[in-house]
């Protein structure tokens, strides 16, 4: 049965999602094609109708959803980002959550168009909360950036650090809470 290219792109358009999703549960290595697959409805067969390789939907799912982080973030600010990211809730939420959290360990190792993705993902967030970021009038050139920089890789580290501990160590919660703490406070030097 022939299938028109609207429906085409809408089913390529759900494997992406799906892949995004499973990715940050599972890792790139933690599922294959066929399990890629069967959870977004579809037969194995079908995959390379819409991609030529896993390597190329790692990279278009990436960059779906670090776009979507990014959509989320620009209606915040800087101290609602903070809250909202450095949390249990998003700490819990692997699948759902943020894919630099779930997912930049595993891209290191990956090829340069998936760093490229994870790229520009990045700095997207940075000058997307840069342009947030309270800076008095005597700040230096550069400075919101620095700090983003800074706050963005705790923010990572922090969620990170916290999953890696079992869900309900105290060691988890303190990593958030200590990490948090910081990150507020900062944002009034």
């Amino acid at each position: 049965m022939r299938v028109s290219k609207a429906q085409a792109q809408a089913n390529r358009e759900h494997i992406v999602e799906t892949a995004s999703v499973v990715f940050r549960e599972r890792g790139f290595d933690g599922v294959g094609v066929a399990d890629l697959m069967a959870a977004a409805g579809f037969t194995h067969g079908g995959f390379y109708k819409h991609f030529a390789s896993k390597a190329d939907l790692m990279a278009e799912a990436s960059a779906n959803s670090l776009a979507h982080s990014l959509a989320n973030a620009e209606a915040l600010s800087v101290k609602d980002f903070i809250d909202l990211y450095v949390s249990r809730e998003h700490r819990d939420r692997r699948a759902t959550g943020c894919t630099m959290a779930a997912l930049c360990g595993d891209a290191a190792r990956q090829s340069g168009d998936l760093k490229s993705a994870f790229a520009e993902g990045i700095e997207h967030m940075l000058q997307t909360l840069g342009e947030k970021y309270p800076t008095g009038p005597d700040a230096a050139p550069g400075e919101a950036r620095q700090k983003m920089i800074d706050l963005l890789a705790r923010a990572v580290g922090a969620i990170t650090l916290s999953r890696a501990c079992p869900d309900n160590s105290a060691l988890a919660d303190e990593i958030l809470a200590v990490c948090h703490g910081q990150m507020i406070e900062s944002l009034s030097e």
